[in-house]
């Protein structure tokens, strides 16, 4: 089975990249929204995120890959306590999944053959500690969609059916992509996403040039390709660990706070959601580039990401969201 497309491999398209990026080093940031026409890479970037990130320590065994033995769920019966290290888990939730799915349920083979109630965990237990992807967001059902929602809320999965109660953890990264054109996203869904990215396809001639060679040399020449590729993403991978190292040791001086409220002020985003978003991913991306302290810049280079799905419709302004919060941005914390 042939490797994903390596991340660093992927032309342009930095805003999605970067929001990628600062996921990775602060999960807490709550996940990435990628909107834009089809063929512009979303889904390649999910798939190869997947290849980049760290590996994470697990209890051997364990359906939820819980970090020590004490946070295991009764449920699971394990008979080791051995811990070893596993890729990060990235789990896509196909558009039709059913409840069971998603959330687990009774093991009927289990039922059938030994007359025992068991647990079959779901889609949201093999995810946590990970990423959970959905591809076409934006149709997803509604009652799943109302699922993840009191899931992200909570961090815990509750399965009362059958005769069953089942809790386990459920924290992931949720990553969710889609076409504008095929529908908009519940509001409710679209305020767990912690930063927004539009993507479209470049219009440089050397840019799409570039993409053809790459793609072409994947395709036929796999083995040079992904050696040369892979150190690339080892190297990204190193800064990633080193970013959330150091980002317990970043300086947050009170007025890049003050900046934070003054700008999610002037944009009109609703509750504080978007002031504590902003201010996580400003830091992610300082500790990123080896900073030691916050400033505006850094709050300046991530607003857009974090604040761009936040913003009140504006029927006077036909400019994007993305324009408006660059604009908005400029007047309130300078060029």
């Amino acid at each position: 089975m042939k490797q994903p497309f390596p991340f660093s491999a992927i032309v342009g398209q930095e805003d999605m990249k970067r929001a990628m990026i600062l996921t990775a080093i602060d999960p807490s940031i709550g996940g990435v929204l990628v909107f834009g026409d089809r063929g512009t890479g979303k889904s390649t970037a999910v798939r190869a995120l997947a290849a980049l990130l760290p590996p994470i320590t697990a209890v051997k065994g364990c359906p939820v890959n819980a970090a020590k033995p004490a946070d295991c769920p009764d449920w699971a019966n394990l008979e080791t306590d051995t811990l070893h290290e596993i890729p990060t888990p990235v789990v896509d939730l196909p558009l039709g999944a059913s409840e069971d799915r998603v959330t687990g349920a009774l093991d009927i083979e289990k039922a059938l053959s030994n007359g025992e109630k068991a647990f079959q965990p779901g889609l949201l237990a093999r995810a946590n500690r990970g990423y959970l992807y959905i591809d076409e967001v934006n149709l997803l059902e509604d009652h799943i969609v109302d699922l993840l929602l009191d899931v992200a809320q909570s961090g815990e999965n509750v399965v009362e059916r059958e005769g069953l109660s089942i809790r386990h953890a459920a924290r992931f990264v949720l990553v969710g992509s889609g076409n504008p054109e095929e529908g908009e996203l519940r509001p409710q869904l679209l305020d767990r996403f912690g930063l927004s990215v539009d993507v479209a396809s470049p219009t440089d001639i050397d840019q799409r040039i570039e993409v053809i060679k790459r793609r072409d040399a994947y395709e036929n020449d796999n083995a040079a390709f992904m050696v040369r590729w892979q150190a690339e993403d080892g190297m990204l991978r190193d800064q990633i660990i080193a970013a959330r190292l150091s980002l317990k040791k970043l300086t947050t001086p009170e007025q890049s706070l003050r900046d934070v409220a003054e700008l999610c002020i002037a944009l009109g985003s609703d509750g504080l959601r978007g002031e504590l978003t902003l201010l996580k991913a400003a830091r992610a991306y300082a500790a990123f580039r080896d900073d030691t302290a916050l400033t505006r810049g850094h709050i300046r280079d991530v607003a857009a990401l974090a604040l761009r799905h936040r913003m009140r419709r504006d029927p006077l302004d036909d400019a994007g969201t993305g324009t408006r919060v660059a604009r908005i941005v400029e007047e309130t914390l300078g060029a």
